[in-house]
């Protein structure tokens, strides 16, 4: 009997150590509002509020009248016309325009020359100057704006030339390019959320790090880690009750912020720049499926990190340093756009990064990607789970100085 109950109590020893470190970590408040509040919640609303200020700002531009200061207004009376008709409002002439622009005065100054009318006149080609700084963002679309208007007039005006000489407008224009976008609405949101992969990531890595860091280093610092090995009960298994509690904070991080994507990507005017957005119940239940692979695989990393620590303030600078590392593949799509391989799906992070992206695009992904993807985040989370089983092994993870 004696053998048996020893055999029960080791087989309870996973739901055990489970329950209590939730059960203890729900009372900690640095726990709970790194899990439950920061990322999660404060993240997907301060990421569609910048969104939303940064796209009124772009719509003001791209319809309310543009202010922009015209050098030489009166050599070209007729061209100042149809500025003032595509919206734009003529200011007062600068002295000095590149020096305006690069300080912000003005996001685009026009500079008509002195011998516009004459050039005109004689049928002379004729040039105006715009003085913009590509390096500003905000200045983009009024750059943009005002280019249109400017060469819109230059061809209206050459085909007028061209008919008073008798000739038909297309013999300037021989050749012809008829555009044919094949994004879509939804397709076209990729270029705005591009990061979003990333910001999931983040969110599992900061749902569980403060977990994975109290039941290692925070317990090797309290000198409660060694009483526990003491226990006639197999490590690994007192290790699985750890990462099972990470895993589930983790994946509530993970599911409060796609439901907090959900309900405030609906206050998202994406339609008002020609976008389709759509991050409900299709987009969440699918990024739920290809992240979750990804929380085993960040919890036993995490654990195993912290666990070189002899202190909660070192584990802290080593799980700072190992965040960085989700980054790497978006900012590889980003600078290095390339075309999805089958491959590519089984690498973790990366096979995550790419099916959000389609996913976005309203591609969707097939069950083919979505296996690929879950198979080779399991075999990182197998490798990296026996890589901290090892290391439970050891003495020295006991010993607290």
């Amino acid at each position: 009997m004696n053998a048996v109950t020893r055999k029960t109590s080791r087989g309870r020893t996973f739901l055990t150590v489970f329950l209590k470190e939730v059960r203890e970590n729900l009372r900690d408040r640095r726990t709970l509002i790194s899990a439950f509040l920061t990322g999660p919640l404060l993240g997907p609303v301060l990421f569609v509020m910048l969104l939303n200020v940064t796209l009124s700002r772009e719509l003001d531009k791209a319809e309310k009248p543009l202010p922009v200061p015209v050098i030489g207004a009166e050599y070209a009376p007729n061209l100042v016309d149809a500025l003032k008709a595509g919206g734009v409002v003529p200011g007062p002439a600068v002295a000095d325009p590149a020096q305006a622009v690069r300080k912000q005065d003005a996001d685009v100054v026009l500079r008509i020359a002195p011998n516009y009318g004459k050039a005109w006149r004689k049928g002379e080609p004729v040039q105006v100057e715009l003085f913009y700084d590509s390096s500003q963002r905000d200045a983009n679309t009024s750059v943009e704006r005002v280019t249109q208007l400017v060469e819109s007039y230059a061809k209206q005006q050459g085909a007028m030339r061209l008919v008073a000489r008798g000739l038909s407008p297309s013999t300037a224009w021989p050749l012809q390019v008829a555009k044919r976008d094949q994004a879509t609405p939804q397709s076209r949101a990729v270029l705005m959320f591009a990061m979003l992969p990333y910001f999931f990531v983040i969110t599992v890595f900061m749902g569980g790090m403060y977990l994975a860091i109290d039941l290692t280093a925070g317990e090797r610092e309290r000198q409660s880690l060694e009483p526990l090995f003491a226990n006639p009960v197999a490590r690994w298994k007192i290790l699985c009750g750890k990462l099972a509690a990470i895993s589930v904070f983790s994946t509530a991080s993970l599911l409060i912020t796609l439901v907090a994507f959900a309900v405030v990507g609906q206050f998202i005017p994406a339609e008002k720049i020609g976008m389709e957005l759509d991050l409900g119940l299709h987009f969440a239940s699918h990024v739920l499926v290809l992240m979750l692979p990804l929380v085993l695989l960040l919890s036993a990393l995490q654990s195993m990190v912290a666990a070189f620590a002899k202190s909660y303030r070192e584990a802290q600078t080593y799980l700072s340093l190992l965040m960085l590392v989700p980054i790497i593949p978006s900012a590889l799509l980003s600078f290095m756009p390339i075309k999805a391989q089958a491959w590519m799906y089984a690498i973790p992070l990366l096979g995550q990064n790419l099916g959000i992206m389609q996913l976005l695009r309203g591609d969707g992904v097939s069950a083919q990607q979505v296996g690929l993807c879950l198979l080779g985040s399991l075999a990182a989370a197998l490798i990296a789970l026996l890589a901290t089983i090892q290391l439970y092994r050891s003495e020295r993870l006991a010993i607290s100085a």
